[in-house]
């Protein structure tokens, strides 16, 4: 065998160990161009480190949208910010940078049905993902029954933990299907562990005052509301339905 294709071989089986598929698949493309473009060492290392690293970038990011659970229409390219309150368009973009993450702050998201407040958590959701954030989207009421069902099982520790993994987690609709006292327990042990330890992100109808319906007991109410604006950013988005808007629309067009 000839010396160059023994190092041919032996390059591409360290590659296959090390697991660096993308510079296996393309480092002799690449070593063409840099030849034929009069590359330095360092530009061509620089070409095929980059390939390995945005191709990885890109299956990783991939894998945390799945676990996300995140509706995939919900994003901001979707999301008539034009209809938002300036207020709100500027919290949103320094929220998308996710700099809240680092100091455990909780997004607390309140509205009236249809006015986007589902749409905008969840779509500063995606923009955390693409910057390798683990996010976990759940509505509250299946959120509600997960907890209620560890907790049966022995598992809520388990289950607690494992949700302590995600940076926020986001809680939609809470308060919106009213639950028993034992399972309102068991949000409240959620909120609790995540106090000052990881972010939560909440769209409600509800305002605090109403609160009591969802807690049931004024005393758990008021220590899970103060947990959670302890360290917040409230969203108020007092708008008309969006899908109410629509609808008016298509009946004056039509």
């Amino acid at each position: 065998m000839k010396a160059h294709e023994h190092i041919k071989e032996d390059l591409n089986n360290y590659l296959k160990r090390m697991q660096l598929s993308t510079v296996r698949r393309r480092y002799e493309e690449l070593s063409q161009k840099a030849q034929a473009e009069s590359m330095t060492y360092e530009q061509y290392l620089w070409e095929l480190i980059n390939e390995e690293y945005q191709e990885r970038r890109c299956r990783r990011i991939e894998r945390l949208l799945k676990e996300s659970r995140l509706p995939m229409d919900k994003t901001m390219s979707t999301f008539d910010m034009k209809r938002m309150p300036r207020k709100i368009a500027q919290q949103a973009k320094v929220l998308q940078e996710g700099e809240f993450l680092s100091r455990n702050e909780n997004i607390l998201a309140f509205g009236n049905p249809g006015s986007g407040k589902t749409h905008l958590l969840c779509a500063i959701g995606h923009e955390l993902v693409y910057r390798e954030c683990r996010v976990y989207y759940t509505m509250c009421a299946n959120l509600v029954q997960e907890l209620l069902l560890a907790k049966r099982e022995l598992r809520l520790p388990a289950m607690l933990k494992k949700l302590s993994k995600y940076k926020p987690i986001i809680i939609d609709d809470i308060g919106y299907i009213p639950q028993g006292q034992e399972e309102m327990e068991v949000l409240f042990t959620l909120l609790a562990d995540r106090y000052e330890r990881g972010s939560v992100m909440i769209t409600s109808n509800l305002p605090f005052s109403k609160w009591e319906k969802i807690f049931k007991d004024p005393m758990t109410t008021a220590a899970a509301i103060d947990r959670l604006i302890h360290h917040s950013v409230i969203l108020e988005i007092n708008l008309v339905s969006y899908r109410m808007e629509q609808a008016k629309g298509l009946k004056n067009n039509g």
